[in-house]
């Protein structure tokens, strides 16, 4: 029987953990329908995959694409990265429920929280719904790169009920309030919602400086608002939790933890949450671990999510930079790249810029690390690539060196400084645990000031094939059926018959990243980081080839995945 599609030769790594092996693959319309040996003869589409890895498209569990799905059916960065499906909704931002004509109230939220612009997000938008199922409807009828499905967030569900008291730092839902509260995550289930999700991070605010609805709300609203995932024993919960006190480095792991697992084993649902290894927090990481783990023991189902590498703010000469503050650039911000490079290769502009950035202190420099041009991008850095070690070298003052590369490289060089996860070993820790999850690429969010899309690449290009910390078979898991599970997305994550057939063929050999680059594709033509990806030779969602050296082929393939019974 000819086939829609045969994978041949490939090395199969199918997800569930077992060994690699070689082999064909069979595709016909959406699902995989064989793994092993299959006859090409016929086959619309034939692909050659001798020396290659076939593998499961990638499960994102932590996205914020929630706008931009209404302007880029692509959903780029991700789909370079060999993701085939995403979860969006993450951190208690949705842009559902929402009063009548109060799109802005969340618009402008996402926009303090996670650096989506919110006139794109109002452009962009048809914003023609009130309930999340109104939303969910909106996202359907749009075309999509990937499959995607969305948390309703408690952000927007308080914010509908309290209005802008929910903002204050002392405000208490009546029990009428959370009865309301509880109805509309009822509501959203019935519509489609993977789950609810809460932030509680003192990073979270709204414009005016208040943290984000529910940062400061007793624990026991969220049991009572949640009610509804326990009660159809259907939907997964996800917080962007709150490890400290207002006093930065006081820690209150012991008191997050224990909210979030007793929510969890009263549930019974599985809860997400986002971890990384904080400096000024000495290594609380270590501690979520072991008391999620101790916790899972006692009937809870925790997963602290994690990021495989630095999470590091990014300058580029064509976005924000090392001397936005320095008087003599602020005529030069209106300028787009070209106009700023022109301007820095003036001599007079150029002296006046070093003689401002003189005083600047050097301690900063020293945790800011240059990416060179003509290099592949990387995350672990040594002291000899900070900047203030180059300006060292060089005798100048870190600012000079700054535009040094700026000028030597065409403004194309970046400098990367990470505030999380700047300990490698202390990421080897995470990435190697039994109890992490991956996550937190924060796709579509922090447009010009960080791209971690690209992180699955990282992952595999690093952990699996440099450093050797997890097999190749586990490393495959773990960004698949892992993730797949968690959320309930099912019958996919796997290359095994019945399964869609959501692909990838990589070159592992030769997986890399180059610089990620500021585009002005946004509505109105606002600007974001983008990063594609080497060695990622066919990308297939739900049996539609997508991606074929990785360019899109302008098939859009993708699916809304409602909730469903786990």
């Amino acid at each position: 029987m000819a086939h829609d599609v045969v994978i041949t030769g490939g090395t199969v790594v199918d997800g569930t953990g077992a060994p690699a092996r070689t082999a064909d693959v069979a595709i016909d319309d959406d699902r995989i329908v064989e793994v092993g040996k299959v006859s090409a003869a016929g086959a619309g589409l034939v692909v050659d995959a001798d020396g290659l890895v076939v593998a499961p498209g990638f499960v994102d569990l932590h996205s914020h694409l929630d706008a931009q799905v209404g302007w880029d059916p692509t959903m780029s960065s991700s789909c370079w990265h060999g993701v085939t499906s995403v979860v969006m909704g993450n951190c208690g931002m949705t842009f559902a429920p929402v009063r009548p004509g109060q799109a802005h109230v969340l618009a402008n939220a996402m926009e303090t929280v996670e650096d989506i612009p919110a006139s794109c997000i109002l452009e962009g938008l048809p914003w023609d719904w009130e309930g999340f199922g109104g939303y969910l409807d909106a996202v359907e009828a749009r075309p999509l790169g990937l499959n995607a499905g969305c948390y309703v967030g408690d952000v927007a569900v308080r914010l509908y009920v309290a209005g802008d008291a929910a903002c204050e730092p002392d405000f208490v839902a009546s029990p009428e309030q959370l009865a309301e509260m509880a109805g509309l995550v009822d509501e959203a289930l019935d519509a489609g919602a993977i789950g609810y999700s809460i932030s509680r991070s003192l990073f979270h605010r709204v414009p005016d400086g208040r943290n984000v609805p529910g940062t400061w709300a007793p624990p026991e609203e969220f049991f009572a608002i949640a009610a509804p995932l326990g009660r159809r024993q259907r939907g997964v919960l996800e917080s962007a939790p709150r490890y400290n006190e207002v006093k930065g480095n006081v820690s209150r792991v012991a008191e997050e933890l224990a909210w979030m697992s007793d929510l969890s084993r009263t549930l019974g649902r599985p809860f997400s949450f986002n971890l990384q290894q904080i400096a000024s927090l000495d290594d609380h990481y270590r501690q979520v671990m072991s008391l999620a783990a101790e916790a899972n023991a006692s009937g809870a189902q925790l997963r602290p999510q994690i990021t495989p590498r630095s999470v590091g703010v990014l300058f580029s000469l064509a976005a924000n930079t090392l001397v936005d503050d320095l008087p003599s650039f602020q005529p030069l911000k209106a300028l787009d790249l070209a106009g700023r490079l022109a301007a820095l290769r003036d001599p007079e502009v150029r002296a006046r810029l070093v003689a401002e950035g003189a005083d600047k202190a050097v301690e900063p420099f020293e945790r800011m690390y240059l990416m060179p041009a003509d290099q592949p991008a990387t995350y672990v850095y040594g002291p000899e690539d900070s900047v203030a070690t180059i300006a060292r070298a060089a005798g100048v003052s870190p600012v000079e060196a700054y535009l040094d590369a700026m000028d030597q490289s065409d403004g194309r060089a970046l400098v990367n400084w990470p505030v999380m996860n700047e300990d490698h070993e202390a990421v080897r820790e995470l990435v190697q645990s039994p109890v992490t999850i991956m996550g937190l690429a924060d796709a579509g969010a922090h447009a010009t000031q960080i791209m971690d899309a690209s992180q699955p690449t990282w992952y595999l290009a690093h952990w699996v094939r440099d450093e050797g910390a997890l097999t190749l078979e586990e490393g495959v898991r773990r960004l698949t059926s892992d993730t797949a599970n968690f959320v309930g997305y099912k019958d996919r994550g796997t290359l095994t018959p019945g399964a869609f057939a959501d692909v990838n063929v990589v070159d592992l050999e030769a997986l890399s990243l180059p610089l990620p680059e500021i585009r002005h594709d946004f509505p109105g033509g606002a600007p974001r980081f983008v990063q594609g990806a080497v060695g990622y030779e066919h990308t297939f969602v739900n049996g539609r080839h997508v991606l074929a050296g990785g360019e899109h082929t302008g098939t859009f393939a993708g699916r809304l995945l409602r909730s469903t019974d786990r």
